[in-house]
């Protein structure tokens, strides 16, 4: 049964569609905030998050009233023009999970603890309308993903610390456990959907020779399994994660970092090609023999490694550079293939353990708080992102770098994004109000770092500084990207009027 999403009484709190004329020197690459979208918020209300589509953005955000929960919804389009906005009545007691727009829906995930349940929300983009599903789960697990197919919801976690991937069929409103799991302690690294319906798992966990590595799971559309198979590292290697993309004539590439067998840092990267026959060569690229690996650093101090590197080669000695480091994606351009990843390490402050008065309980602590002795985490500082390009063959081609050792995060999550034009690449992030960005082709700079501020509405607003500002940016379609987040303004044309607090949208692009 369908249902039509209420109309909300806040149109007067958006304003939309603002077009900006950007003048500036010829570049490479000049980069143009042609909209923005703002809605005013109060002191304590609630921000937004959002989930892009093809046909424009999905503005929502879980509301608790005195009786109920409310997924406050709003679309907008490419211009950023309201189409519709509403919300949705359900339990107080249902918690976010996921959301992800595929085809004309765009699907909310929520978690019933108490019922161990999920229910699904599939929102028509185009009129509002939407339709509930109920996933009855086999076994009560931490769910900590969620991905959509053609016919299914695929909804992964861990039951204790093995992976888990619960399969929920649109068709047949069936759900089961997929088959393949439920065996060892492992990582569940990626779900991948293919257009067909088709989806892979990768999962970091031990071989059969107690060497980590990354198993490949390959399923139908119906959620059968059809392969399941191991990468087969050296002897002295391991593969921590990876992110894995299908090429030519049903090749598979599979890239991510490496580590000696024992270790939990990374080494350098590593590249695998799997042919249809299963046949794999994987190549491995240390840390030290990327020509720009080090390149955010400062200039002496780079020197200073490339110098220790060189020394350590003439005698014949392994160079090793530990490094935590996620691979966020690969991707394929003309005859080549990008590989794009972001190196982090965890930060801890120290506990003044007499504030407790002489006692410590880690339950006092917020809780995305860690302790370590008599420290506490403070989030991962990331310190830059490295770029490679590579042949179907796995073969390195080159490689560079972009600082970016000032974002800290409580989540490991994506920062820097690509945007490939023609023989360039342009790298760029969202960081205190400005956009940051470098300009490579392979292991040439053709622009360094450069920040452009993100415009505001009206002439003379000025974005007050807070002590934590962190707004995203994200890919949408095309060649456009969004930046959003949460500003506080003041104009200085009127002295009088308050300062306003905001949550912004602004279209991006590079030309």
């Amino acid at each position: 049964m369908f249902f039509t999403l209420t109309e909300s009484k806040f149109n007067k709190s958006f304003f939309w569609i603002w077009i900006f004329i950007i003048q500036s020197s010829p570049t490479y690459a000049q980069i143009e905030q042609s909209h923005r979208f703002e809605v005013n918020l109060e002191n304590q209300e609630s921000s937004y998050e959002i989930t892009p589509s093809q046909y424009g953005l999905f503005l929502h955000r879980h509301l608790i009233t005195a009786s109920n929960g409310v997924i406050d919804l709003v679309r907008v389009d490419t211009a950023f023009n309201v189409v519709w906005q509403g919300g949705i009545s359900i339990d107080k007691g249902l918690i976010p999970l996921g959301k992800r727009a595929e085809k004309e829906f765009v699907y909310f995930v929520l978690r019933d603890n108490a019922a161990k349940n999920f229910e699904i929300y599939q929102v028509n983009q185009l009129d509002g309308t939407f339709r509930n599903y109920t996933i009855k789960s086999f076994i009560r697990f931490n769910p900590t993903e969620v991905q959509i197919t053609k016919d299914a919801v695929l909804i992964g976690g861990y039951f204790n610390r093995v992976p888990v991937v619960l399969y929920y069929s649109l068709v047949t409103l069936q759900s089961k456990v997929l088959a393949g799991l439920l065996n060892e302690e492992g990582e569940l690294t990626q779900i991948k959907a293919y257009e067909d319906g088709s989806f892979q798992l990768l999962i970091s966990a031990n071989n059969f020779e107690k060497q980590k590595t990354l198993w490949i799971k390959n399923y139908s559309a119906d959620g059968s399994l059809i392969d399941n198979y191991a990468l087969k590292p050296d002897e002295k290697k391991s593969l921590i994660f990876g992110r894995s993309i299908k090429t030519i004539n049903n090749m598979q590439i599979v890239a991510g970092a490496y580590g000696n067998r024992y270790g939990e840092y990374s080494r350098g990267l590593f590249i695998a090609t799997i042919d249809p026959h299963g046949m794999q060569q994987l190549r491995y690229y240390n840390y030290g023999d990327l020509k720009n690996f080090f390149s955010y650093m400062k200039a002496k101090r780079n020197t200073r490694i490339k110098e220790r590197i060189e020394r350590r080669k003439i005698k014949g000695k392994k160079i090793k550079f530990n490094y935590r480091f996620l691979v966020q994606e690969v991707v394929q351009h003309n005859d080549q293939y990008l590989l794009l990843g972001e190196a982090f390490f965890p930060q801890y402050t120290s506990i003044n353990r007499s504030s407790y008065g002489g006692f410590f309980s880690p339950y006092s602590l917020p809780s995305t708080a860690m302790v370590r002795g008599d420290q506490i985490f403070d989030g991962y500082r990331y310190t830059h992102a490295v770029i490679i390009g590579f042949d179907k063959d796995g073969k390195l081609l080159w490689d560079n770098s972009f600082e970016i050792n000032d974002i800290k995060s409580y989540t490991l999550e994506q920062f820097v994004r690509l945007e490939i034009k023609e023989d360039k690449v342009i790298l760029l992030y969202l960081f205190e109000n400005e956009i940051r960005t470098k300009i490579i082709q392979g292991d040439k700079v053709l622009e360094g770092k450069s920040a452009d501020p993100i415009r505001t509405l009206h002439e003379n607003d000025e974005v007050v500084k807070q002590k934590r500002q962190l707004g995203k940016l994200d890919y949408w379609y095309d060649e456009y990207f969004y930046a959003y987040g949460v500003q506080d303004i003041v104009n200085f044309t009127n002295l009088n009027a308050p300062k306003r607090k905001v949550f912004y949208i602004n279209k991006i692009s590079y030309r």
